[in-house]
C-alpha cells in the first residue's frame, strides 16, 4: 500500500502543474519534471519487468533483461514408445494439431488466463499467469498449469509435462535443493537462484494435483516410480534456448542406459517410463523438471523475489488470479465499449479473446542482428536493371552481426512471426494504447533505441539465434537504405491528441484506481510526464523523418516533371521485378520494368503522416522554425500527390514510372494503392478527388466484397494471379484505416457525408463478421481473408493487426439502425 500511495502522491502533485501555454511548452521546473518522469519510468520498469514474454513458445516466462532466467513449459502423451517425440509440444506451430490456442483475458501489468486445445494430444492446457508487485527486482510471479483430457480421450493417458529452466549471464548461480530420496520428489521441488538483475530468488515447482502412474516393472528398482525428477545441467549460453533438443538429448541418453543394460523385450517397461529422466538435481545452467501424470492433473510454478520480503504461496496465485480476471472484464467493457450490432455475450467473449492475444503476443528480445553495412554503391539504385545489380551485391555476402541489441514488442504471429516487424507495430499499438498508452510509449521507445546515427531502424528485427531459426536465410540480413512505413506515427498522433485534451480540462485526481491502472495513464494524466517524453523523442523523429527523405527520395528533376515541389517525391528501395518488400504490400503490380525514375504513391502518404506528426509534436513543444518548416513541406507533399500521382482518366491516384520516351508516366493498379492518400487522412472532407475514390471503393467489380475491401481491383489482369498475397485478399489493417477515414468523412460536412456514412456502415459490419465467423469455426485469427468465401488463409493465429477488429467494434454505430440489432447475433452478408 505505501507502494502504492508514493506513486498516488507523486501523480497528485504533478496534476497541479499547469504546462502548457498557448500551444508551446510554458516555463517549468525542469529538473522536477525529470525527476517525476524517471520515477514513472522506474515504476513502469517494475511493473512490466516480468511476463509471458516468449511468445513463440506455447508458455514461457522471461524478464525484460538481456541475460537472465527464462522458463518453458513441454507437454506432450505417452501412450506409445513413439507418442512423445511427435506429440511434444513447446515451440507454437502452425498445423500443430490445434483447435485454437492463446489468451482469454490478459494484462501485462497484471497476468491472465490461456486457454491451448491440444486436440491430437487429446488435451485442454490452461496456463494462469499472474504479478505480484513488491520489492526492488520487478516483483514475484505465480502460473498455475492445468491439463484436462478431452471426452474422447483414453481417462488413463499418460502425459509428461516438462518445465524447463535457464539461467543465463555471469555472476548468477542456480541450483536445485537435493529430492527426498535418488529417485525423484514426493514433494514440491525448489530452485534457489541468484543474479545481478534480480537479486536473490526461490522457483518452486509444486506436487500439484494428479495421479502419479505406478509400475511393478524391475526398472522401478533403477529407475524409481512415476514422480518428479530433476535433471540439472550445464551447456553454455548460446544454446540454452534450445530446450527441446538438450531434452531429447538427455530422454536418449536414458533410453542408451536402458539398451546397454539389456532389458528383455518380452517384458518391456511402460512407455512413460523409458521416457523418465534419471534423477540428478544439482547446480546448473539448465534444469529439467519434469512429471508424468495419468488423467487430469494440476501444478504451480511459483516465483519469489527475496526482496518482496513474502514468498509466494498457491492460495496467492489463486487469489490473484480471480482478481485479475474480475478487473480484466470490467475495464475492457469500459475501454472497448463494443457498440452495437456487437453488443452480444457473443462478440464480448470475441473482442476479449482477440485483444488478450494481441496483448498477450508481446515479447522481449535480446541477441545479435545481421546487417549488410556495405554500402556497395549498387544499393543506391541510380542505374536501369538497378535490382540485378543489387541482387549481386547482396550475394557478396558481406553482412555482420551487430549488438547485441533489445527489443520490447508486439508481434504478428506466435507461430509465424515471432519476432518484431516495424510497419506492423504501429497497428498493434493502436488498440494496445486504449489499454495503456504507458506500455505502448514503452515499446515505442524500446524501437526508436535501435536506431542508429543516420535515423535507419531495421524494418524486421531478428534478435539472436532463437529468433533467426525462424526464419529463411535469405530474409535474416538487414540493410540500412531499406525503408519501411513509418505507423509508430500513427500511435504518437493518438497520445498528442490524448495530451491537449487532458490539457484542455481541469486536472483531475481519479480515485479507486489500482496501482497497474494508474500507470497505465501516467503520461497523459500527468502532461509534463507526457512532454518530457516527447522532447526526448523528438530529435529521434526529426532524424528518421530526414533519413526517409535523403534515402528514398524520388527523381523529379531529372527527367523534366511538373510538380508543385521539385523535391517532394519519393521511391521505395529494394524492389525487384515481382517484389517491393520494404513497402509491406509485398507483391502488390508496381510499374514493370522497375525503374530508377518510379515514384510510389504509398511512400509519399506515408511521409505525409510522418510531416503532420511533427508538425503536431513541435507545436506542443514549441519547436515554432520546425512547424514552419513542416508545414511547407506538408503543403508540397499534397500538392505533389495530385501533381504526379493522381489519373483523372482512371479516378484514383497510381505509381508513376518513365515511359520510353523519357516521359512522366502513370500505372494505375487500382486497389489498395490507389487509396493511400485518403487512408493516411491525407484529402480534406470536400475533396473533388474524394467521389471518384469513394466509388472505387463501392464498387463490387473493383475493391468491393461482402468480406471487406480487397486488395487489388478485380479487373486488374493481376488480381488473383502468381503469389497472390496482396494481389485479392482482404487484409484488416488496410480495411481499419478505410473505416476510420469513411467516419470521419461521415461525421464532418461535406459532399460526400452520405456516401461515407453508408459506406462505413456496411464495411464495419462486413470486416468484424468475417474475422468474428473464422474465429468462431476454427479457433484463429488469421493473416488474411479470401474475398470470395470469406475464409481466412495463410497464416493462422494471426493476432497482430488482426486484433484492430476490437477497435472497430468499439466505433460508433451511425446507421441510424442502432439499438435493435445488438442482440449477438451474426450480421448477415446482406447486411
Amino acid at each position: 500500500m505505501a507502494f502504492k500511495r508514493q506513486l498516488g502522491w507523486l501523480l497528485a502533485v504533478a496534476c497541479y502543474n499547469a504546462i502548457f501555454a498557448s500551444s508551446a511548452v510554458a516555463a517549468a521546473d525542469v529538473e522536477g519534471e525529470s525527476i517525476l518522469h524517471s520515477e514513472i519510468g522506474r515504476l513502469n520498469n517494475q511493473s512490466l519487468l516480468w511476463g509471458p514474454y516468449r511468445p513463440n513458445i506455447y508458455f514461457g516466462t522471461r524478464p525484460r533483461i538481456g541475460k537472465s532466467l527464462m522458463t518453458g513449459l513441454m507437454w506432450g502423451k505417452i501412450e506409445s514408445y513413439t507418442d512423445f517425440q511427435h506429440t511434444v509440444r513447446y515451440t507454437c506451430e502452425q498445423n500443430e494439431g490445434m483447435k485454437g490456442y492463446g489468451w482469454d483475458e490478459y494484462d501485462p501489468r497484471r497476468g491472465g488466463i490461456q486457454s491451448i486445445h491440444d486436440i491430437q494430444n487429446g488435451l485442454d492446457i490452461t496456463t494462469s499467469f499472474v504479478k505480484i508487485p513488491g520489492g526492488a527486482h520487478g516483483g514475484s510471479w505465480a502460473a498455475r498449469i492445468k491439463g484436462t483430457l478431452n471426452d474422447d480421450a483414453p481417462k488413463d493417458q499418460k502425459t509428461i509435462v516438462v518445465f524447463y529452466v535457464s539461467q543465463e549471464g555471469e555472476n548468477s548461480e542456480l541450483e536445485a535443493v537435493p529430492s527426498e530420496n535418488e529417485f525423484g520428489y514426493e514433494g514440491d521441488v525448489i530452485l534457489k537462484g541468484r543474479s545481478e538483475a534480480l537479486g536473490n530468488y526461490k522457483l518452486v515447482v509444486t506436487k500439484g494435483k494428479g495421479v502419479i502412474p505406478q509400475s511393478d516393472h524391475d526398472l522401478s528398482r533403477l529407475r524409481g516410480p512415476g514422480q518428479t525428477v530433476v535433471q540439472s545441467l550445464t551447456y553454455p549460453d548460446e544454446v540454452l534456448w534450445q530446450a527441446k533438443p538438450i531434452l531429447f538429448q538427455q530422454l536418449k541418453a536414458g533410453i542408451d542406459w536402458l539398451v546397454e543394460n539389456k532389458y528383455d523385450v518380452a517384458d518391456p517397461p511402460p512407455p512413460w517410463q523409458v521416457y523418465l529422466l534419471a534423477n540428478k538435481p544439482g547446480s546448473g545452467n539448465v534444469h529439467i523438471v519434469q512429471k508424468v501424470f495419468e488423467g487430469d492433473f494440476e501444478f504451480d510454478i511459483l516465483f519469489s523475489s527475496e526482496s518482496a520480503g513474502k514468498e509466494v504461496t498457491s492460495k496467492d496465485l489463486e487469489r490473484e488470479v480471480k482478481q485479475a480476471t474480475e478487473v480484466f472484464g470490467e475495464r475492457f467493457a469500459r475501454v472497448f465499449d463494443l457498440k452495437a450490432p456487437f453488443q452480444g455475450d457473443n462478440y464480448k467473449k470475441f473482442g476479449k479473446s482477440m485483444f488478450s492475444n494481441l496483448i498477450g503476443g508481446i515479447g522481449y528480445f535480446y541477441g545479435h542482428s545481421l546487417v549488410d553495412r556495405s554500402y556497395a554503391p549498387e544499393y543506391d539504385e541510380e542505374n536501369e536493371g538497378f535490382w540485378e545489380d543489387a541482387a549481386e551485391a547482396r550475394a557478396r555476402h558481406q553482412e555482420a552481426l551487430e549488438g547485441p541489441y533489445e527489443l520490447f514488442t508486439s508481434i504478428p504471429s506466435r507461430p509465424f512471426f515471432p519476432r518484431g516487424f516495424l510497419w506492423d507495430e504501429g497497428f498493434h499499438l493502436l488498440p494496445i494504447a486504449d489499454w495503456d498508452i504507458d506500455l505502448a510509449l514503452e515499446i515505442i521507445k524500446s524501437w526508436y533505441n535501435l536506431m542508429d546515427e543516420d535515423g535507419w531502424i531495421a524494418r524486421e528485427q531478428i534478435l539472436g539465434a532463437e529468433a533467426r531459426s525462424k526464419v529463411p536465410k535469405e530474409f535474416q540480413t538487414q540493410y540500412p537504405h531499406y525503408a519501411n512505413p513509418p505507423t509508430l506515427f500513427l500511435v504518437l498522433d493518438n497520445f498528442v491528441e490524448r495530451l491537449r485534451k487532458n490539457n484542455a480540462s481541469q486536472p483531475v485526481v481519479k480515485d479507486n484506481l489500482s496501482l497497474d491502472e494508474t500507470l497505465s495513464t501516467a503520461s497523459v494524466d500527468n502532461p509534463e510526464v507526457g512532454l518530457e517524453y516527447l522532447r526526448r523523442l523528438y530529435p529521434l523523429l526529426r532524424r528518421q523523418f530526414d533519413w526517409f527523405r535523403k534515402t528514398q527520395a524520388g527523381d523529379i528533376k531529372s527527367y523534366d516533371r511538373e510538380a508543385y515541389s521539385t523535391k517532394e517525391a519519393y521511391r521505395w528501395r529494394g524492389r525487384t521485378v515481382s517484389h517491393c518488400l520494404t513497402s509491406g504490400l509485398d507483391d502488390y503490380p508496381r510499374p514493370q520494368p522497375p525503374h530508377p525514375g518510379e515514384l510510389h504513391v504509398d511512400l509519399m502518404s506515408w511521409v505525409g503522416v510522418m510531416v503532420k506528426s511533427l508538425i503536431s509534436i513541435g507545436s506542443l513543444l514549441g519547436a515554432t522554425e520546425d512547424v514552419e518548416f513542416y508545414t511547407k513541406v506538408l503543403d508540397a507533399i499534397e500538392h505533389n500527390l495530385d501533381d504526379l500521382h493522381w489519373s483523372e482518366k482512371e479516378g484514383c491516384y497510381c505509381d508513376a514510372t518513365i515511359d520510353e520516351f523519357e516521359e512522366h508516366k502513370l500505372v494505375c493498379h487500382k486497389g489498395y494503392i490507389s487509396l493511400f492518400p485518403f487512408l493516411t487522412g491525407l484529402l480534406k472532407p470536400d475533396s473533388p478527388k474524394l467521389g471518384k475514390l469513394l466509388a472505387l471503393i463501392g464498387d463490387e467489380s473493383e475493391l468491393w466484397s461482402p468480406y471487406g475491401l480487397r486488395s487489388l481491383s478485380k479487373k486488374d489482369e493481376f488480381y488473383g494471379t502468381a503469389e497472390n498475397y496482396w494481389r485479392s485478399p482482404v487484409w484488416i489493417n488496410i480495411n481499419y484505416l478505410a473505416i476510420v477515414q469513411l467516419y470521419n468523412i461521415a461525421t464532418q460536412d461535406g459532399p460526400y457525408k452520405e456516401t461515407a456514412r453508408d459506406l462505413y456502415t456496411r464495411l464495419r459490419k462486413n470486416i468484424v463478421e468475417t474475422v468474428y465467423r473464422n474465429w468462431e469455426e476454427t479457433g484463429f485469427a488469421w493473416e488474411q481473408y479470401n474475398p470470395e468465401t470469406g475464409k481466412g488463409q495463410r497464416t493462422q493465429h494471426f493476432t497482430g493487426w488482426t486484433s484492430l477488429v476490437v477497435k472497430i467494434m468499439a466505433m460508433e454505430d451511425i446507421s441510424g439502425e442502432g439499438a435493435g440489432a445488438s442482440s449477438g447475433g451474426h450480421v448477415r452478408d446482406e447486411l
